[in-house]
């Protein structure tokens, strides 16, 4: 399965999801950068708000695609304890990267809600979209860290990632909900025919286009329907 675009399959996978659609306790949260176009489709086929929920990955010196680890907001880090060994990273580094990643972390934090608060995720149903998944560290951070804020139920819902990513996802999350899952998986851009990289502006344009706006959104969560 080949996708046109990030629009493309954010259409395809926001029709996996009608069942939540129109109920008030959803939330939309894309992870940035890559993951808010996706997000935006799914979150307007819902008519549900959307936001952000920031990842970054933590990259092997040298070979940064290669990922030994993640944080997320809220303050979450995993490692991937076999990759570290493997590839020899000292503390030291470990400690560098995560710093450098936590300033990248913030500073996405600071531009794209540019002083509004996050939304509200306790007690709420949340999907959580990014453009596809290869390891799985950076949204397994994702995941633990919005288990923090309390969620009535956080469903994970991507276009593509590998069958043995999904298998391990999905016990640490009430559902999963992946368009493609292939055995063979070298790069997640060898899915998308347009894999362009996606701007700061670009997010923030799509956060404001949001309907309803994410700024509706009050901070107490409705009652189930």
């Amino acid at each position: 399965m080949i996708f046109n675009d990030r629009t493309g399959a954010g259409q395809q996978l926001a029709q996996q999801l009608q069942s939540y659609r129109g109920r008030g306790d959803v939330l939309v949260l894309g992870i940035p950068r890559g993951g808010v176009p996706v997000a935006y489709e799914v979150a307007t086929a819902l008519s549900a708000p959307l936001d952000v929920f920031i990842s970054r990955k933590l990259g092997v010196p040298g070979q940064e695609e290669l990922a030994f680890g993640a944080i997320s907001s809220g303050g979450v880090r995993v490692m991937e304890a076999e990759t570290v060994e493997a590839m020899g990273i000292s503390e030291l580094e470990i400690e560098l990267i995560a710093a450098q990643e936590s300033q990248e972390l913030e500073r996405r934090e600071r531009i794209f809600r540019q002083q509004r608060s996050p939304l509200d995720v306790s007690g709420r149903t949340v999907i959580l979209v990014d453009d596809g998944i290869a390891t799985g560290s950076s949204m397994l951070a994702a995941i633990r860290g919005l288990r923090q804020m309390k969620p009535a139920r956080l469903v994970v819902a991507v276009p593509v990632a590998p069958a043995s990513t999904c298998a391990r996802l999905r016990t640490e999350v009430d559902d999963l909900v992946c368009l493609h899952s292939p055995r063979l998986f070298h790069a997640l851009g060898q899915f998308y025919e347009d894999f362009l990289q996606v701007d700061d502006q670009t997010v923030r344009d799509l956060l404001a286009r949001a309907t309803p706006p994410a700024t509706g959104v009050g901070t107490s969560p409705p009652a189930l329907p």
